[in-house]
């Protein structure tokens, strides 16, 4: 059964290696097991709900993906999106988490029709490669930022705006040896190594506790029972206030689905490249399949409630151990059905002293697509630099968007290039700016 639904002997590969694969691809993503549900639980979300929701809607997705596209590639509730989620739509924009998970929700549905219209393709080719990686790299640094701040080590200052936080603290020594010890794991190629530092940054937390050291992590249990969720259909009650706003609601619908829509592409073309699912065209086998069940995890993601689900980069990691079809993915998705009967541990060690190293190691990974830009084309480089820098000091990524596709308009312009500009992105640039003047 097993080859006839993944081609196993085709992709050259067996079930002893892809399941080795998947769970490799698992412990590398477990991370967001811990920080999703603290960063969501800022909004007012219930934090054992919002773990449920990501482990089952990362379980659905991730077996999805593996049956309807074959693909190696596990899904779950993504970084920067859900930063996106926390504090651009809630705690700065206002809007409750029910209102930030319909817009999850109608973003997933664009997604859908967009991944069986073909209309994927025009959107890709409107918007510049340069603008994809500046956003992506933006994302970084936000996280990054959020990472430092949670953790003690950035602070606000009243004449400087920020600052560096006190190192005498015991709960931003723990966040400084947990980013640490993650770079370097990182750098020696240690697989697994975002979770691994996490692993050890609690461990060390649990015993300096366990010596009297306030602020350190707890373990309050081990197996729960409790699968009680209370997110469930929480979207269905926002759909009022989002929409309340029409111009606000499609800044923020449209930031959710481009975040999602170019990580997702990204991450698909990375593997399949690497395993082969590029045919002598350019072009990916199968490639709608994957966008469908992507799509289709992040409106059964906004259901359950939580934020975006998204295809994760993470999935190399199996590709590197030999993972070459959708088993490698189903076994993840099993690993994190399998996770919820230990939710206790991993919410109760998920602390922001231990979960900030991933916040930032993951920053610094996306922040590398910098490399991407092209930085002696001055209107790439003024694109990419204004879309990086709004992301982090408007604490919007949603700004960052708008005003670097803003910026990429009038330097276009203004170097006689205005016909190159597609005009989809005319459209959005003016419905930016019309959206900033609603701001003024």
């Amino acid at each position: 059964m097993l080859e006839k639904v993944f081609h196993l002997k085709e992709k050259n590969t067996t079930v002893k290696t892809e399941i080795i694969a998947g769970l490799t691809t698992f412990l590398a993503m477990a991370y967001i097991l811990g920080v999703n549900p603290g960063m969501l639980a800022q909004t007012g979300m219930d934090l054992h709900s919002v773990f449920m929701a990501t482990a089952i809607s990362a379980a659905f997705a991730s077996i999805l993906m593996g049956l309807i596209a074959n693909y190696p590639v596990a899904l779950a509730a993504g970084m920067g999106v859900n930063a996106l989620f926390t504090f651009n739509v809630c705690l700065v924009g206002g809007f409750s988490w029910q209102a930030a998970l319909a817009a999850v929700f109608v973003s997933g549905v664009i997604f859908v029709i967009i991944s069986v219209t073909g209309i994927r393709k025009v959107i890709i080719n409107a918007i510049p490669k340069q603008l994809k990686l500046a956003i992506g790299a933006g994302i970084g640094f936000f996280i990054a930022f959020v990472g430092l701040k949670n953790a003690g080590i950035i602070i606000a200052n009243e004449s400087t705006f920020v600052g560096i936080g006190s190192f005498k603290e015991p709960t931003v020594l723990l966040a400084i040896f947990g980013i640490l010890i993650t770079v370097a794991l990182l750098a020696k190629k240690v697989p697994a190594a975002v979770f691994i530092g996490m692993v050890i940054t609690a461990l060390i937390g649990l015993i300096c506790g366990f010596a009297g050291v306030e602020g350190m992590p707890t373990i309050d249990g081990v197996i729960t029972t409790d699968f009680s969720m209370n997110t469930v259909g929480g979207f269905m009650d926002g759909f009022g206030e989002l929409f309340a706003d029409p111009g606000q609601a499609f800044i923020i619908i449209f930031s959710f689905l481009f975040v999602d829509f170019f990580d997702t592409a990204g991450t698909l073309v990375a593997v399949a490249n690497r395993v082969g699912l590029v045919n002598e065209k350019g072009e990916l086998d199968n490639v709608e399949r994957a966008l469908l069940a992507d799509a289709i995890g992040t409106v059964a993601g906004a259901a359950l409630g939580t934020s975006t689900v998204t295809s994760f980069v993470e999935s190399t990691s199996g590709v590197e151990v030999g993972g070459r079809t959708g088993l490698t993915a189903v076994t993840t998705g099993i690993m994190f059905l399998l996770s919820i009967f230990i939710s206790p541990i991993i919410l109760s060690l998920a602390t922001n002293a231990v979960t900030a190293p991933a916040l930032v190691v993951v920053g610094i990974l996306m922040a590398q697509q910098l490399g991407g830009i092209d930085w002696d084309d001055f209107v790439f480089a003024t694109a990419g630099f204004i879309t990086v820098i709004a992301m982090i000091l408007t604490y919007s990524i949603s700004n960052g968007i708008a005003l670097g596709f803003i910026a990429y308009t009038v330097a276009m312009l203004a170097s006689g290039k205005a016909k190159e500009v597609n005009w989809i992105v005319w459209v959005l640039v003016i419905i930016f700016i019309a959206y900033f003047g609603f701001l003024i």
